[in-house]
């Protein structure tokens, strides 16, 4: 036979194995990790899609919690461990697009993974204590322009999203201010309540009860619109930033060389539950915006995503401790 020949029948034998595996997928359970504690928002979310999603797909899909690393345990877990098979997931959290930009890590964040889909997005907002005298964009960015360095913000840790938030603000209106690294978001919220911090970006899921309960005051959203639940709050964008955009978001991702056929079945059932309307309002309730990205657009915005943190970071010089 033609070499030509053996090629397109190893290529046709190729595609009716793929489709015969995804046709038969999954004849197992599926695990899914998640990259931070139990209990927190992105727990809930995952477990909730995946208890549904078991309901049509006919296996369980078991959500169990990697948290460490800044979020990158998980996927480094999944690709030590796991096969290209769709068996073995990993949920993908923002900042391990920026972990290679800052230390070494055992993954390339770019060519190591089979993106499956974004699931949702969630905005930020730039918040003070209610007493502060600060009730706009342009009142902090005068203040820390008169007094360089003597504002200080609360951050989850060095090169979370908060942080290179506010790298990303600083750039732009050429100010600067004086990070305080946290080893978690409850102990900068309640010093900046106290007094002992100025600021801080904050996820708008969980700065909306605080709001609500007058503790703290958000003086501009980092979305390019504002944000449905809280609509009297302006962008910083449309404080003098215009294009300003920063938001976190939540994505399922497996190994490099998943086949496309069962990439794509995982997509779709994952997708309908989150666009199914008693998910969706949950969702938006709690703060969320509804993305179901599938893997092509996916994989196209974090190329972008990875690019302009990049900079963010070069040009803020982050480094670990």
């Amino acid at each position: 036979m033609p070499l030509k020949s053996m090629l397109c029948a190893a290529a046709i034998a190729a595609l009716f194995t793929a489709t015969a595996a995804a046709d038969g997928f999954p004849e197992k359970n599926i695990t899914l990790l998640h990259a931070y504690s139990p209990g927190s928002s992105s727990s809930v979310t995952l477990r909730a899609l995946g208890d549904a999603a078991a309901k049509t797909l006919g296996k369980k899909i078991l959500v169990e919690d990697k948290p460490g690393a800044g979020g990158a345990l998980a996927p480094t877990i999944m690709l030590n461990t796991g096969k290209p098979d769709g068996y073995l997931l990993s949920q993908m959290p923002q900042p391990i697009l920026r972990i290679p930009h800052i230390q070494k890590t055992e993954f390339d964040v770019l060519n190591d993974f089979t993106w499956i889909i974004r699931i949702v997005d969630y905005t930020y907002a730039l918040i003070v204590r209610n007493e502060s005298p600060f009730r706009n964009i342009t009142d902090l960015v005068n203040a820390a322009k008169a007094s360089p360095g003597t504002l200080t913000y609360g951050t989850s840790g060095i090169g979370s999203t908060g942080h290179l938030t506010i790298e990303l603000f600083s750039t732009l209106t050429g100010i600067k201010m004086t990070h305080v690294p946290y080893k978690g978001a409850s102990q900068a919220i309640s010093d900046m309540i106290a007094g002992q911090i100025d600021l801080r970006m904050f996820p708008i899921p969980v700065t909306i009860p605080l709001v609500k309960d007058q503790r703290v005051r958000p003086l501009g959203v980092t979305s390019l619109t504002r944000f449905v639940l809280l609509p009297e709050v302006p962008t910083i964008a449309e404080q003098g930033l215009p294009g300003f955009e920063s938001t976190n978001w939540n994505g399922i991702l497996a190994p490099a060389g998943t086949p496309r056929e069962i990439v794509i079945k995982l997509h779709d059932e994952i997708a309908r539950r989150v666009l199914a309307p008693e998910e969706r309002e949950r969702l938006v309730r709690d703060g969320y915006e509804i993305s179901g990205l599938g893997p092509e657009q996916y994989a196209a915005f974090l190329r972008a995503e990875t690019a302009k943190w990049a900079q963010v970071i070069k040009a803020g010089k982050v480094r670990p401790e």
